[in-house]
């Protein structure tokens, strides 16, 4: 009976980082130009998929390292994965921002380029680096 109760907590862990996830690509969608679906999938755009990518792996530590800390029930440890998955969206979504009111010209615009930029970089950069902060605060 034990491996099932675990399996159940595997799975509502698992449940939690998709939707975690799923929101972090929804504010990426949000704060850049046009849809992140076409530019991925139909249009192939690196600066797009380097962000996004950036974004989920960022999502996927901090749930991670969430889980790994949480102790107590499996109530408790999801609560407390999904606050710090929250914090880190939030905290992600405000580098972007910031990143975008202190350099020249609009951050979202640079995912629409069909050639690679250093700004994708920079944003990239930034939110697995905030991801780390975020990760190594919960520990």
């Amino acid at each position: 009976m034990f491996i099932l109760y675990e399996a159940l907590a595997v799975l509502a862990y698992g449940a939690l980082g998709l939707v975690l996830m799923l929101a972090g690509y929804l504010l990426v969608d949000l704060l850049t130009p046009g849809r992140l679906h076409v530019l991925i999938w139909e249009q192939r755009n690196p600066n797009a998929t380097l962000v996004l990518a950036a974004n989920t792996l960022g999502v996927a530590m901090v749930v991670a390292m969430a889980i790994y800390a949480s102790g107590g029930t499996v109530a408790d440890g999801l609560l407390r994965t999904a606050v710090y998955g929250v914090v880190g969206l939030v905290l992600m979504t405000l580098s972007f921002v910031a990143i975008d009111l202190l350099t020249p010209g609009r951050l979202g615009d640079v995912v629409n380029h069909t050639e690679l930029r250093p700004a994708a970089w920079i944003n990239a950069t930034a939110h697995v680096s905030v991801a780390l902060v975020v990760a190594a605060a919960i520990s």
